[in-house]
C-alpha cells in the first residue's frame, strides 16, 4: 500500500510540475506575443524623426470614413467580404453575389449635394484638432479622389456627384483643412476588392485576401502592385502637401510563403521611397506591419492601459460606427475630454472618427461634441499640446503630463456634478523650490506642501466653487525637480 501511495504521490507531483510548466509556457507566449505586437522600429531618416516629434506635439486629429456605403448606414466595405465575422456579411443577405452587385452600384445614387468641407474644417480647428486623416479609398476600392486608373470613383460618369464643382472631395477636403492650418493625412487601403488584379473576376472571393494563387500568377500580382503605386503617387503629386500617408489593410504585406499562404508584397520600401521623393517629410503609417514604414502605431478603438514608450495614436469612433449610421449615439462630451487627457498622459495622440452622411453632412451632435472639446482646450490646451508623459502618468482621477520648459501638469477628471476636494495628493515628481502652482483658467497661486515623495495641492473653496470647466481642470507646476 505504501508503494502504491508513493507512486500516486509521484504521479501527482509530476502532474503539478507539468501544469506549472504549461502555465509558464503560456505566460511566456503571451509575453513574447506582447513584445512582438509592441515592437517598434524607428525610421533612420533624421527628417522623419524630427517630423514625428512635431506630430507628437499636436495630439488631436480627425478621422473620416466616407463613401457610397453611407447611403445604407452600414459598415464600410466589409459587408462584401465573404468571411464569417460579425462585421462582415449581414444575416439578412441571402444571395451574396446579388448583394455584392447592389453594393457596387451604390455610386450610381451617391450625390452628397450638401457637402461643405469649409464648415468641417472650421469645426475641426475650433475643436482644437491639428490634423485630419480622410479615407481616399477604403477596401471596397471606391475612390474618393480623381484617379485615372479606375472609373470606380466619385468623379466617374456613373456617379451623379461627378458634375459638382467639388466632385473631387479629397481635393476639396485637403484644401479646406490645409487653409485652416491642419496637417493633411490620406487614408489609403492597400487591399482593393474592386480591382480585378486583387479579386480576379474569374473566381469568387473567399475572404479578404486575393482569390487566386499569387505564386502561380505573378504577373497579375505585379499589375496590382503597379496599380497601387500609381494611385498613391497620384495622391502625392496632385493634392498639395501631404503630411501623413495612413495605409490600412495589414494583411497586405511581405510574408514567408512557407509560413503563410499569401505573400502580398506590394514593395512598401520602394513605395515609401517614391512617396518621399514627392513629399520628403511625410510620415508613413503602414498599419500593423512591423518595420520602419510604421512611423507610429495605431491601436484601434481602444486605449492602452499603460504608457507606451513609442509614438502611437488611438483611432476612436465618436459615435455609431466608423462610417455613418442612422440613429447613431454620440459619445458624451465628458468622455471625449477624459479620453483625450488619458491618451495624452500615456504618450499618445487621439484620432477621433466622424462618419459623414450620404448628403455630405455631419451629425448635429458631432458639432456639439467638438464645440465643447474646443472650449475646454482653449483653457487647458497647455496641459495637452507639446507635452510628453511623466510618471506615474495616471493616478486615480489624475492624468499627468510634462512641458518642455521644465513644467508639469496635473489634470483632474471630474465626474458629473463633482466639486474638487480640499486637497489633491500628487506622487511621482516634486515641485522645485519656489515653484508656483496655478489652475489653468483661474487667477491666483495655490499653496502646496511636500510630504516625502508626495506633494499636496491645497484647493480653496473659491476655486472649487467656480471651476473653469465641469469636465476636467488642469493645474500647472511651473518647475519640477529633475531626477
Amino acid at each position: 500500500m505504501r508503494i502504491i501511495n508513493c507512486k500516486i504521490h509521484l504521479i501527482t507531483h509530476k502532474m503539478k510540475i507539468l501544469r506549472l510548466l504549461l502555465v509558464i509556457i503560456f505566460l511566456t507566449g503571451l509575453k513574447l506575443s506582447a513584445q512582438h505586437d509592441e515592437r517598434y522600429v524607428p525610421d533612420p531618416d533624421p527628417l522623419i524623426r524630427k517630423r514625428l516629434e512635431e506630430w507628437q506635439d499636436i495630439k488631436f486629429g480627425l478621422l473620416m470614413h466616407w463613401g457610397p456605403y453611407s447611403q445604407w448606414g452600414i459598415v464600410e466595405s466589409w459587408s462584401i467580404c465573404p468571411e464569417d465575422q460579425p462585421w462582415c456579411i449581414p444575416d439578412t443577405v441571402k444571395d451574396y453575389f446579388a448583394y455584392k452587385t447592389r453594393y457596387e452600384n451604390l455610386p450610381r445614387t451617391f450625390n452628397p449635394v450638401r457637402f461643405d468641407p469649409d464648415k468641417w474644417a472650421k469645426a475641426a480647428k475650433d475643436a482644437g484638432m491639428k490634423y485630419v486623416v480622410f479615407t481616399t479609398k477604403h477596401h471596397d476600392g471606391f475612390c474618393m479622389f480623381d484617379t485615372k486608373y479606375t472609373d470606380y470613383k466619385i468623379t466617374g460618369g456613373d456617379c451623379p456627384f461627378h458634375t459638382n464643382p467639388k466632385a473631387d472631395v479629397t481635393k476639396a477636403i485637403f484644401d479646406s483643412f490645409r487653409k485652416e492650418g491642419l496637417w493633411i493625412g490620406a487614408y489609403f487601403s492597400k487591399p482593393d476588392w474592386h480591382c480585378p488584379y486583387y479579386w480576379w473576376p474569374q473566381f469568387p472571393p473567399f475572404d479578404r485576401n486575393p482569390n487566386y494563387d499569387l505564386e502561380r500568377y505573378p504577373e497579375r500580382w505585379n499589375n496590382y502592385v503597379e496599380f497601387t503605386h500609381n494611385q498613391v503617387m497620384e495622391l502625392c503629386s496632385n493634392y498639395g502637401k501631404i503630411d501623413l500617408l495612413w495605409f490600412d489593410g495589414g494583411q497586405v504585406q511581405k510574408r514567408n510563403i512557407k509560413k503563410h499562404p499569401y505573400n502580398q508584397d506590394v514593395r512598401m520600401d520602394e513605395l515609401v521611397e517614391k512617396i518621399r521623393s514627392k513629399q520628403p517629410d511625410a510620415l508613413v503609417v503602414d498599419r500593423s506591419v512591423q518595420g520602419k514604414n510604421q512611423n507610429y502605431l495605431t491601436p484601434e478603438n481602444m486605449i492602452p492601459e499603460k504608457m507606451l514608450p513609442y509614438p502611437w495614436e488611438s483611432c476612436i469612433i465618436l459615435g455609431g460606427g466608423w462610417s455613418f449610421s442612422y440613429n447613431a449615439k454620440m459619445m458624451p462630451e465628458r468622455k471625449v475630454i477624459h479620453m483625450l487627457a488619458d491618451i495624452v498622459a500615456k504618450g499618445g495622440n487621439l484620432l477621433l472618427n466622424i462618419g459623414p452622411g450620404p448628403d455630405g453632412t455631419w451629425y448635429d451632435e458631432a458639432y456639439d461634441r467638438l464645440r465643447e472639446t474646443g472650449a475646454w482646450l482653449r483653457v487647458n490646451g497647455d496641459a495637452i499640446y507639446n507635452t510628453r508623459p511623466i510618471a506615474p502618468y495616471t493616478d486615480g482621477k489624475l492624468r499627468l503630463t510634462r512641458g518642455k520648459d521644465g513644467s508639469a501638469y496635473i489634470i483632474y477628471l471630474l465626474d458629473e456634478n463633482e466639486k474638487l476636494p480640499q486637497s489633491i495628493n500628487v506622487s511621482g515628481f516634486i515641485p522645485a523650490k519656489g515653484a508656483n502652482i496655478t489652475m489653468l483658467g483661474k487667477k491666483g497661486i495655490l499653496r502646496w506642501k511636500q510630504h516625502g515623495d508626495v506633494f499636496n495641492i491645497i484647493i480653496p473653496a473659491s476655486f472649487s466653487n467656480s471651476m473653469p470647466s465641469d469636465y476636467a481642470v488642469a493645474f500647472k507646476v511651473s518647475m519640477i525637480n529633475s531626477k
